[in-house]
């Protein structure tokens, strides 16, 4: 599955489409070096495959390129900072 991502001024988000649309988003708002996950949903067919959490991976990773920090205000993606040890040189204190 390929992780798309789009971002217009301080909002932005990574988006898994397949040939019948959006499968799963994350989306963030921006502020100076701080990215703020807000919202993390999966189609609930495809829930439980991992989706939601290579979309959390992948605003890692992009969070890391970018010298920027997370906010996982999101209820799913602060779960996911509170499982993987591995994302806490990007949070944001």
């Amino acid at each position: 599955m390929e992780i798309k991502h789009k971002e217009n001024d301080n909002r932005g988000m990574f988006y898994i489409e397949n040939d019948v649309g959006l499968i799963g988003e994350l989306t963030y708002f921006k502020k100076d070096d701080i990215i703020t996950i807000d919202h993390t949903e999966v189609k609930r067919e495809l829930e439980n495959r991992g989706i939601g959490s290579e979309l959390i991976r992948r605003s890692v990773e992009f969070a890391r390129h970018h010298k920027l920090k997370i906010d996982p205000l999101c209820p799913f993606a602060e779960v996911q900072f509170d499982r993987h040890q591995s994302y806490q040189d990007v949070r944001a204190t």
